[in-house]
């Protein structure tokens, strides 16, 4: 059977197909780590512990949160504030996966997703050494897959809710965008894949920066490649099989389904958007000939402007 045969290639042709697998990529993350922490949370065994994860040194609750949240007459507590923001996540997870308010919850998460940014305790003073165990790489590298995520976000707030879509049951108009332009959608897409490669690529070296189980330089080329928009299909490509590699470096039959999914539940929303571009491209904006070609229009149009300058003195 052909590509362009194939049911996945029919569902990601244009804009509605490319919507459809991404906001599926992305509900399945927060499904599954909406249900992992939710099924921890409501275990008084293991409440504790993952109420301690949160707020203890490599949680995502640093001491400024820690007091605007639940210091004073705060009536919240770390674990009612985790539950919460848990019940949301997993509801908003399958609701994305079957399109149900998808416009306002890729609104919310393209700017939630950074908080994971804000919030992370890091020491990153120079000759300053902790006696606690916490993160010493900067925020933005150890969280440089979820501001990835949060470009896809972007994407999905700009096409919509897809095909075969909750919204599309319920709303007759505004439900998806059929004319967006691609160029500047996969510019957006493709750079927002190549963050987490580049950074793995230049700095995996470092603590909690993700490689992937994979040779950094390799990381790096693939990164490269769909910045520039080179081979993107190709690089594209050779992601989705980085992603898969990492997924079964992952599995750890000692844990649980759920815990295993847990360890790679972002890499679905990645390979979500890889096979986007596999399917579709990038788009052409600002690839090497692009910017050769902005490059002459703008020196053309400044001798245009001059000649007639010029002639008109």
């Amino acid at each position: 059977m052909k590509l362009y045969e194939s049911p996945l290639y029919k569902l990601t042709i244009g804009n509605t197909g490319t919507a459809s697998l991404l906001r599926i990529g992305l509900g399945i993350v927060f499904i599954i780590g909406g249900f992992n922490k939710l099924s921890q949370l409501l275990d008084p065994e293991r409440t504790n512990a993952i109420v301690g994860s949160y707020t203890g040194g490599k949680g995502y609750i640093n001491e400024f949160f820690m007091n605007f949240l639940f210091s004073g007459n705060s009536f919240m507590t770390p674990w009612g504030f985790l539950t919460a923001l848990s019940t949301f996540e997993l509801i908003s997870g399958v609701a994305l996966v079957i399109g149900l308010m998808v416009r306002p919850l890729a609104l919310i998460y393209a700017f939630l997703l950074w908080t994971f940014v804000f919030s992370l305790p890091v020491v990153t003073t120079p000759g300053v050494e902790s006696n606690i165990n916490t993160y010493t790489s900067p925020a933005m590298f150890v969280q440089i897959r979820d501001i990835a995520l949060s470009g896809f976000m972007f994407v999905l707030l700009i096409l919509g809710s897809g095909r075969y879509s909750a919204d599309s049951v319920i709303m007759t108009n505004g439900v998806n965008t059929e004319h967006a332009n691609w160029e500047n959608l996969g510019l957006l897409l493709r750079l927002s894949l190549a963050a987490p490669l580049i950074i793995g690529g230049l700095f995996g070296g470092y603590a909690q920066i993700a490689t992937f189980a994979t040779y950094q330089p390799i990381l790096f080329l693939l990164g490269a490649l769909l910045i520039a928009g080179i081979r993107s299909r190709e690089a594209a490509a050779a992601v989705v099989l980085v992603m898969l590699w990492f997924m079964f470096t992952k599995l750890n039959m000692d844990k649980s389904v759920i815990a295993n999914l847990n360890g790679f539940k972002r890499e679905f929303a990645f390979i979500a958007a890889a096979l986007v571009i596999v399917l579709r491209g990038s788009g052409s904006a600002y690839t090497p000939t692009d910017v050769m070609r902005r490059i002459h229009f703008a020196f053309a149009s400044n001798t245009t402007t001059d000649n007639k300058l010029a002639s008109d003195a």
